[in-house]
């Protein structure tokens, strides 16, 4: 089920997502201090193109939150907005709801991707 979630995700937009993010890593990836911030963009587009079966854990350190803010004003609110607005538009009808709330939990790792750690839910 999982892998049929997202094929559909990929074909009904989610590219979309994993798009924004990859771009938001190659306008990072410009200068160099700015590397491990687009690594990091690269690898949330990785959980933006299959996004079932897959959950996000926060972590917790000084550093991680500082980055954090500094992404926040360059980045992130900019991909969590986008990613927000898709959901809800998913969430419209009772079929899109999967969909939606995979966008909703595209959006909040888009205000916190550093300390987020992702992981798989289900072995199959």
């Amino acid at each position: 089920m999982r892998i049929l979630g997202n094929l559909l995700w990929i074909i009904l937009g989610g590219w979309i997502s994993a798009l924004c993010w990859i771009i938001a890593g190659l306008l990072w990836c410009v200068t160099i201090i700015g590397i491990p911030v687009g690594l990091q963009a690269f690898k949330m587009a990785s959980l933006s193109f299959n996004p079932f079966g897959k959950e996000v854990e926060y972590g917790d350190n000084t550093f991680s939150f500082i980055i954090n803010i500094l992404w926040i004003i360059l980045s992130g609110a900019e991909l969590a907005i986008a990613n927000f607005f898709i959901g809800l538009f998913w969430c419209i009808t009772v079929v899109g709801i999967p969909w939606g709330l995979q966008y909703f939990k595209i959006a909040k790792l888009a205000l916190a991707p550093f300390g987020a750690k992702v992981v798989r839910t289900h072995i199959l």
